[in-house]
């Protein structure tokens, strides 16, 4: 398992962007799961940057781990920031044309979709949000 900390900020996702792609380009990972993770990434740290601390700044953990027997790549952000689980939101109902729909919603459907499997927890004061894709 590899980690990176560093400032919970929009600015800092292309760092974290690249901390991951060198982990899943070692592996040679195909590059159409790269990309899922890249916005997976994209979508779920702009969250914590926007949300997690309000008004305040905070940190934000990223842990990279593989699976080799089962190819499968995981990634877990942790942040002391509030408690929110972005899993429990209701998905958008996406049969709806788009000025039907409400603001907000389709970064974490999208990541849902392309993940095969994500999970949340609260623990000890820290959101631990993990994502898996078989690569």
């Amino acid at each position: 398992m590899t980690e990176l900390t560093l400032p919970a900020a929009v600015e800092n996702i292309p760092e974290v962007t690249r901390f991951i792609d060198g982990q899943l380009e070692a592996l040679d990972c195909p590059m159409k799961a790269q990309m899922q993770i890249d916005v997976a990434i994209d979508e779920l740290v702009g969250n914590i940057a926007h949300y997690a601390y309000g008004a305040g700044t905070g940190d934000v953990t990223v842990r990279f781990s593989f699976d080799g027997a089962a190819r499968m790549a995981t990634v877990t952000l942790i942040d002391s920031g509030a408690p929110f689980d972005p899993l429990a939101k209701t998905d958008p109902d996406v049969s709806l044309p788009a000025e039907e729909r409400g603001v907000g919603g389709l970064g974490i459907f999208l990541v849902k979709k392309t993940m095969d499997d994500l999970s949340y927890r609260y623990e000890n004061g820290r959101n631990i949000l993990t994502l898996r894709k078989k690569i």
